[in-house]
């Protein structure tokens, strides 16, 4: 299946061009936040700012929603936008949401409000939008999509998965396209747990390279691709592939990996075991920041880098154990490129793109 077309908001902007422009920059400091649960007072995370986006087309349809949902639903509309596809009449369109918490703001906002004022009083807006398909069937009505619509939530792998559900319901002819994407909001609750389980990164900095001791800077954001089997001039890329579990031994040979490494896991050694000496490696986290559906930031990476042929240096290129990493932007041959992401069994699933 073939990704036409793209759509992404996250700490660095809004949309494609915003994305390459993080790339050829590398990395700058996430904004600092308050939280009365740190020790000194302040920490640092990707925020994604939507307040500045004027789209009043999309704004009317979706007043009442939340962050979660106004972030997804402009990601899935620049996806279209970008794709250059501009009428869809007559054909099926169906839409993934990947998320691995939630509208879980939105969630504690509704409990928050059941324990002030009582199981009688809640907002039924709070209600609605603390569903976690709220952001798909935002993006349905915003779009005016009429075709099938699902949530994928899972921890680590949701967005892998979508993607396999996305190529069966291609492959079997219930699409004609699918818009398949992540969306992930930061919030006080997630800051505190991430705070308690996991190192957070004093000066801001993901350091994927490092593995061991990882530091961790939560981020937020939305990414949608649209995919077809069919292609356009305006193709990025092609996903060939998608390994859950498990690498075969007939794996093809690939000229870049990406690693989610993002301080999501305790101890990240086990992406070292994924890479080689003669593959160059690459890490983006430290633009977006610390999700675990991280991956499908990466892969608009690299569905930028096959369509455009450049390898983008690592926005933070610490080193310590000598790796062949990717230490400047400059164009090259690409043909395919390899997403890995790890969970903390130790479980890999792998995203092959390939050149269009």
């Amino acid at each position: 299946m073939n990704v036409l077309g793209m759509g992404i908001i996250c700490a660095q902007g809004r949309g494609v061009d915003r994305f390459r422009d993080a790339l050829n920059r590398g990395w700058q400091k996430p904004a600092e936040i308050g939280a009365s649960y740190l020790k000194d007072g302040k920490s640092f995370a990707y925020l994604a700012d939507i307040r500045n986006i004027a789209d009043r087309t999309l704004l009317k349809k979706m007043r009442r929603s939340d962050k979660l949902s106004k972030m997804a639903v402009y990601a899935a509309s620049e996806a279209f936008k970008n794709s250059g596809i501009e009428n869809i009449d007559g054909k099926t369109v169906g839409i993934i949401t990947a998320t691995a918490f939630g509208p879980h703001v939105t969630t504690f906002d509704f409990l928050d409000e059941i324990l002030q004022y009582g199981e009688l009083h809640p907002s039924p807006t709070s209600f609605s939008n603390s569903v976690h398909n709220a952001a798909s069937s935002y993006i349905s009505s915003a779009l005016n999509i009429q075709g099938p619509t699902l949530t994928v939530t899972q921890f680590f792998f949701s967005f892998q998965s979508a993607l396999q559900l996305a190529r069966s319901w291609l492959n079997e002819g219930r699409c004609d396209y699918v818009l398949v994407g992540t969306a992930e909001q930061y919030g006080d609750v997630l800051g505190y747990i991430y705070n308690e389980k996991l190192r957070a990164a004093s000066d801001g900095r993901i350091k994927p390279f490092d593995f061991n001791p990882v530091f961790h800077v939560p981020g937020e954001g939305a990414v949608f691709f649209l995919l077809s089997n069919r292609k356009t001039d305006n193709t990025f890329c092609e996903v060939e592939n998608i390994l859950m579990d498990a690498e075969t031994e007939n794996s093809p040979q690939v000229d870049l990996n990406i690693i989610d490494a993002d301080g999501m896991l305790a101890d990240e050694s086990v992406y070292a075991y994924s890479l080689s000496e003669d593959i160059p490696a690459a890490a983006y986290s430290p633009l977006f920041g610390s999700m675990m559906t991280g991956s499908a930031f990466n892969c608009a990476a690299g569905a930028l880098m096959l369509k455009e042929q450049i390898k983008y240096a690592n926005p933070v290129r610490d080193n310590p154990h000598g790796l062949n990493i990717v230490s400047e932007t400059k164009k090259d041959n690409i043909e395919l490129i390899r997403i890995i992401r790890y969970n903390c069994y130790g479980n890999k699933a792998g995203v092959y793109l390939g050149k269009k």
